[in-house]
């Protein structure tokens, strides 16, 4: 049944809707994409992410995930998800941007608590840096974030701790 959801959630991401993915996440989480460039950061507010979302179809319009690889651990009250993706799209110059997708998510009673993303970051700031190239400076932008609400991240302040 978790790995339907996820399934879904990235079919409604391909077709265009976030909001289903944004209507997975409970009312306490937190999205940390590694990296320090356009979509890197920690969101945990629904504004934050639905800026994120919107910010991700104006540099990588049309990028689509194919999921490769679902892994379920845990009972309800503590389900920890593996998800392995390929996400793909066109870039403005021509070429193609491919890239691995590794997140790792928790969820409680079935609503996401912790996301964490990370990709080939050489790929995605390449990428970036095309998108930038060709008219568009909001891809070398800082992170759209939120300040850390009790949630650490290894790569930026000590072990995750909940």
């Amino acid at each position: 049944m978790v790995a339907k959801k996820i399934r879904q959630t990235f079919d409604a991401i391909n077709a265009g809707d976030y909001h289903f993915m944004l209507d997975g996440l409970a009312d306490d989480f937190t999205y940390h994409f590694h990296g320090e460039h356009a979509l890197g950061g920690a969101r945990s507010t629904r504004a934050s992410m639905e800026a994120w979302w919107e910010r991700v179809g104006r540099l990588l319009p049309g990028a689509c995930f194919d999921v490769r690889e679902v892994l379920i651990t845990g009972g309800p009250w503590q389900t920890r998800v593996a998800v392995n993706t390929r996400v793909s799209g066109d870039l403005p110059d021509g070429s193609q941007y491919r890239n691995v997708v590794l997140q790792l998510l928790t969820l409680r009673w079935g609503k996401v608590t912790d996301v964490e993303t990370l990709e080939n970051l050489q790929v995605l700031e390449r990428a970036l840096r095309v998108v930038a190239d060709h008219g568009h400076p909001e891809a070398l932008a800082d992170p759209i974030q939120d300040p850390h609400r009790g949630t650490t991240h290894p790569d930026t302040h000590g072990p995750n701790v909940r």
